[in-house]
């Protein structure tokens, strides 16, 4: 089976030998290809046509045949639409024809929602190879594990031969010191061997800072309108956006397409400016479901900060009109607070009435739906999201995030001890809404996960002292001498560290995490798994026992309930008994049939 996607831009092998290359530069007044033949270089006229577009169809010289564009006589620049980036993103691109893959995956229609659960990695650092090849080698111990999806963090090609992906600035070319298209193709091939969705994210939001050369063609890729922490915001909805937004849309059909992911997540969106009528987020699904999503089960995830529930709304029938999910960070901030006590930068938000908080994300969705934020000088934030479903809400402990933006990269097992966060985690695999899992969490991984780039010597520095002034604001790095302690994102040793070390689980207590992980995942798969499409629609509710002890209940249609009861806290509480009801999990089984809650303790029946 063959597998492509037509763009109207960037190099596109045609019948007998052909290759049409397009680039769209509406700022150049010429544009020329460069073809690599060896050590020398073939230079061609391109055709300049209307709206800014040049054009030109020549034969191909080679199976990897390698080119550039010239703008205006001047400076050499990759493809922005680059399939394959095999020298890095100042190098040149490479000519991919997708037809040559023989695809034998074509029995796979994907998994249903009700079935997620995320495994996110990083390529790079997942396994000793750092390869997709490497991925691939480990994907029959997730599959045991009770994972149902990976998501890989993003693969857009980015400077240097390590980084976090999110500063790729060649959207369609993934990056070359992973492996090659055919190999990503194979690990998810692969993937779908083993009954895993295989999930990509990607940076709709900017372009990083080095390798990012539509400036100097096609400026009109941006607008000085709005703004980003990044600089001016990708242009949506100015002069000339529509070329911008067919970009952003032809890469999310090609990455689904073209590489059969089974569903995308999109970093920051609320980063994203778009005035037009209709938003791009919402063109973009729609592109989506009338595509792909129309034979298979494809599934588009969100991260948006501002909680804009209307992007998760549903039909009549409860399926998603454009998204599928968000990540709830309401959901992991609340967890981390009742954890480890930490109030302060966003988790202001969450100091008081915390464990609340927590069972209004379980039932609910959010926590913030509109509430005053004292993190934003209680400004509102966010939208009501209770009559959206849990499988809206994807649910985490800990992601690449919440642990790499840490100054040390400490994950949970580091900061928690063992009781507590065995609590946490039953919450979060039992729960009805995916759980989503950070690499080497289900094993209690002991090496930390940091902030990572290779970037040219001027930005390295900058985001070497950018980082240090970032944690400055907190108490223990106001002195320079502890700020100097701080990794060095540039440095090699910080992203070797940063590698899973997969020997450890040999040693007892991450054998011990690893059954933990795998018994409650079990649990899940048996019996929540199969009750999520039988909840009723609104037939949730929450009760608070104590303080810090909280219940949770979903009816479903045919009159049974879901029931998840914890005590987060020292004192003993006591829940109601829920008669004709199976004991799925207890944390303290002797105290299950009495609907005691001991201090850290959970409760999980279904009856």
């Amino acid at each position: 089976m063959k597998r492509w996607h037509d763009m109207p831009f960037g190099a596109t092998v045609l019948e007998h030998g052909q290759c049409r290359f397009r680039l769209w530069a509406p700022a150049a007044r010429t544009v020329e290809l460069c073809l690599e033949l060896g050590t020398d270089e073939e230079t061609l006229a391109m055709d300049a046509q209307e709206h800014g577009w040049f054009e030109t169809t020549q034969p191909l010289r080679g199976t990897r045949t390698r080119y550039r564009y010239r703008i205006d006589a001047n400076i050499r620049v990759p493809d922005p639409a680059s399939r394959y980036n095999p020298l890095d993103v100042h190098g040149p691109s490479e000519v991919v024809d997708p037809r040559r893959f023989e695809w034998q995956d074509g029995d796979w229609t994907g998994r249903p929602w009700e079935d997620a659960v995320i495994y996110e990695l990083h390529v790079g650092a997942f396994t000793r190879e750092g390869s997709f090849r490497g991925v691939e080698s480990r994907l029959d111990y997730l599959a045991e594990l009770g994972v149902t999806a990976v998501e890989l963090m993003p693969l857009a090609d980015f400077p240097g031969a390590r980084g976090w992906g999110y500063d790729g600035v060649l959207p369609f070319a993934p990056d070359a010191s992973y492996g090659s298209p055919e190999e990503l193709k194979r690990l998810v091939q692969a993937a779908h061997r083993c009954g895993l969705m295989v999930l990509l994210d990607v940076v709709y939001n900017h372009f990083g800072p080095e390798g990012n050369y539509l400036h100097a063609y096609a400026p009109q890729f941006f607008t000085e309108r709005h703004q980003t922490p990044w600089g001016a915001a990708i242009n949506f909805s100015d002069a000339l956006s529509r070329v911008v937004r067919d970009f952003f849309i032809h890469n999310a059909l090609y990455w689904l397409e073209e590489f059969h992911f089974d569903g995308l997540r999109l970093d920051a969106v609320h980063a994203i400016a778009d005035d037009s009528p209709v938003h791009i987020l919402t063109e973009l699904a729609d592109a989506v479901h009338a595509g792909p999503g129309r034979g298979r089960a494809v599934h588009l995830v969100l991260e948006n900060d501002l909680n804009r529930a209307r992007f998760l709304k549903r039909d009549a029938a409860g399926r998603p009109q454009h998204y599928t999910a968000q990540w709830n960070d309401d959901f992991h901030h609340a967890a981390h607070v009742a954890l480890t006590g930490e109030d302060d930068g966003y988790y202001a938000d969450f100091g008081e009435y915390t464990a609340g908080k927590l069972a209004r994300c379980l039932s609910e969705g959010f926590a913030y739906q509109g509430d005053p934020s004292p993190f934003r000088g209680h400004a509102p934030r966010g939208e009501p999201s209770s009559d959206l479903p849990p499988e809206a809400f994807v649910n985490f402990l800990q992601n690449h995030d919440q642990v790499g933006n840490r100054a040390f990269g400490e994950r949970l097992v580091n900061l928690v001890e063992e009781r507590r966060l065995a609590v946490a985690v039953t919450i979060l695999l039992l729960a009805p809404s995916p759980p989503l899992l950070f690499m080497g969490e289900e094993f209690g991984a002991a090496s930390p996960f940091l902030f990572f780039c290779d970037l040219g010597a001027e930005l390295a520095t900058a985001v070497r002292e950018g980082r240090r002034k970032e944690f400055s604001r907190f108490e223990r790095f106001k002195d320079p001498a502890a700020a100097a302690k701080l990794p060095d994102p540039g440095a090699q040793a910080t992203f070797q560290c940063s590698r899973l070390d997969w020997d450890s689980l040999a040693a007892p207590a991450h054998a011990r995490w690893l059954e933990f992980y795998r018994r409650l995942l079990g649990v899940r798969r048996r019996f929540i798994a199969p009750a999520l499409p039988r909840l009723q629609p609104g037939g949730v509710r929450r009760t608070m026992h104590a303080e810090r002890a909280l219940e949770v209940r979903w009816r479903t249609l045919d009159g049974a309930e879901l029931s998840l009861a914890a005590n987060l806290g020292e004192a003993p509480a006591r829940v109601e008994a829920l008669p004709g009801s199976e004991v799925l999990y207890a944390t303290d089984p002797s105290a299950a049939p009495t609907g005691a809650l001991p201090p850290w303790s959970v409760l999980v029946r279904y009856g």
